[in-house]
């Protein structure tokens, strides 16, 4: 009895009693949740965790004791799939629950209110069967619908359910005009919307979606690696209509399917304005497209590159020069736009007049004139770079140095007092002036005009919220030059969690190298001399290799052995 009046009398109190008793929580952190929840609305529970006050699984498990409900913890527990079989898509996002499992004849479903009686019964008439609820945090309830179900899976539902959309998207669009209407459906609009806003939530640079002979792939590159994301098997069905959404997005020609065409779109989600890039490319199955999405968020000012502070000083020497080439060089997708755009961004004064010619504009950037190449019309990074010295310009930007007329432009453009920024597709720092030689560029001009070379890489960096110490060998960073005093260094690791999506990793940083130009350097370049003994040079004068820089930063705790290894 004694019992069943404590149960009782915890039932009577409020939550937010109860989490300052336990000492989960602070009265003043209360008294401020409170506040918040009176404005916005949300449950005090909700209002808590978005706070930070407190973790989702300490408050939750307070709430399921009041409310006499157990509390599952979705991300730990095993799903059954028979269990989420029995849930159509539309009835779990409607009522935000996951089908958790089968106890008996009972199901086991996970909600954010478990005690809302009417929600039950609805539930219980719906699906037909006895129900057994249980209390989980919303956002662990939203990630495994997805995870479980896919992204879209409702809307694609509802497609299906339409008899006259189902048949025709099963007869692959015969027409333009059937394709037309079927585009034109608000739930393929839905979809493809949602696509978009997962890659935002997921923090993917690039959306990919790829037919083959009896599947749709839809994969999100994220910190530099594809992972595939969960989609209904149906949506192989809708295809044609995706792509064609996605094209009149673009402003390109839905009838046109023997040709890649290239657009851009401009889209806002959640209050952030995005520029997407499109490409589309006739492959065997169908169509595939991929979308780089390109956000002010990931604009970085240079301090933010992962510059270690003797390399931003070299950077910024290079900024001061009055004229001359600075290169940044690297594979593609190694950030190299990045770095060119923070070093504009430094040097954007009202005093200085910055002219670029590009292809694409990534970024656009106020007090800067920005000129998007456009070889079909002759509009080629070489005639753009004629007309730009007739505007006189302090500092000119030329997106890439392709071919030989560019690069003598380039080169006599710095030699006549600009300063010139520009990339060039070189493994290392010392490759550069050597491969504008094989382009054909007399040596003296080359060793005349360059006055710095920044090679770089992107690396994953450690997750900080699942970040721990782990003790590796010293012999790796001996071997590379670095000095180590001990057998073992103590390093750091992910162990994987929620917010890394259990990699590890979350979010990228530059490894760089940098050689400056020297007299030396000079006549190295001026005799023909091999990146070698370039590089053996620069060495000699403090320049650090790539690797060298990783392991720095593998020293630092921002990211591992592996990763660098990886990438040099």
């Amino acid at each position: 009895m004694e019992e069943n009046f404590k149960k009782e009398y915890q039932k009577s109190r409020l939550i937010g009693e109860i989490l300052v008793e336990q000492g989960l929580i602070d009265p003043e952190q209360l008294t401020q949740a409170l506040e918040v929840q009176r404005k916005k609305g949300d449950y005090i529970c909700t209002t808590i965790i978005k706070l930070g006050f407190a973790k989702p699984q300490e408050v939750f498990k307070v709430l399921g004791q009041q409310l006499g409900v157990e509390y599952v913890e979705l991300t730990k527990g095993k799903i059954d799939p028979k269990a989420v079989e029995k849930v159509p898509a539309k009835i779990a996002l409607h009522y935000k629950l996951m089908p958790y499992k089968f106890e008996g004849k009972k199901l086991v479903i996970a909600l954010t209110d478990p005690v809302n009686i009417h929600k039950l019964d609805d539930l219980k008439l719906l699906l037909d069967i006895d129900i057994k609820p249980v209390l989980s945090y919303e956002k662990e309830i939203l990630e495994n619908i997805h995870k479980y179900y896919g992204v879209g899976a409702d809307t694609l539902e509802a497609i299906m359910a339409r008899t006259d959309v189902g048949e025709k998207t099963k007869e692959r669009a015969s027409s333009i005009e059937d394709l037309e209407l079927a585009v034109e459906e608000a739930s393929i609009i839905k979809f493809v919307n949602q696509i978009f806003t997962q890659a935002v939530e997921e923090r993917a640079t690039d959306v990919h979606l790829e037919p083959y002979e009896n599947e749709l792939r839809v994969r999100f590159r994220i910190d530099g690696f594809l992972y595939e994301l969960p989609i209904p098997e149906s949506i192989k069905l809708f295809h044609n209509a995706i792509v064609s959404r996605v094209k009149i997005m673009a402003n390109l020609d839905i009838a046109e399917h023997r040709l890649p065409q290239d657009g851009r779109i401009k889209i806002r989600v959640k209050k952030e304005e995005l520029d997407l890039r499109v490409s589309v490319l006739p492959s065997y199955f169908g169509e595939s497209v991929q979308i780089r999405i390109l956000s002010s968020k990931s604009f970085l000012g240079l301090e933010h590159l992962g510059l270690l502070e003797d390399d931003l000083k070299n950077i910024e020497t290079f900024l001061n020069k009055p004229y001359g080439i600075v290169f940044v060089t690297g594979p593609t997708g190694s950030g190299k736009s990045t770095t060119l755009y923070a070093c504009l961004s430094k040097k954007n004064q009202p005093g200085v007049k910055i002219v670029t010619t590009e292809d694409p504009i990534e970024y656009q950037m106020r007090g800067i004139t920005q000129i998007q190449v456009h070889p079909r019309i002759g509009l080629t990074f070489a005639a753009g770079l004629r007309s730009i010295l007739r505007h006189d310009p302090d500092i000119i930007m030329v997106g890439e140095v392709r071919d030989l007329e560019t690069a003598e432009i380039t080169i006599r453009s710095a030699m006549t007092g600009h300063l010139v920024f520009s990339t060039l597709h070189t493994n290392d720092a010392p490759s550069a002036p050597v491969r504008l030689i094989e382009m054909d560029i007399e040596p003296f001009l080359v060793a005349s005009s360059l006055e710095g070379i920044v090679a770089q890489r992107l690396v994953r960096v450690v997750c900080p919220h699942c970040k721990q110490p782990v003790s590796v060998s010293s012999g790796v960073f001996v071997r590379e030059g670095l000095a180590v005093d001990s057998e073992n260094v103590e390093t750091f690791t992910g162990k994987g969690c929620e917010k890394c999506r259990f990699t590890g990793f979350k979010g990228r940083t530059g490894i760089f190298e940098i050689l400056v130009v020297n007299d030396e350097i000079r006549d190295l370049i001026f005799k023909r001399a091999t990146s070698q003994t370039i590089q053996e040079k620069g060495l000699s004068y403090g320049m650090h290799t790539l690797r060298q820089d990783g392991l720095r930063k593998v020293l630092e705790g921002i990211t591992t052995l592996s990763e660098v290894m990886r990438v040099t």
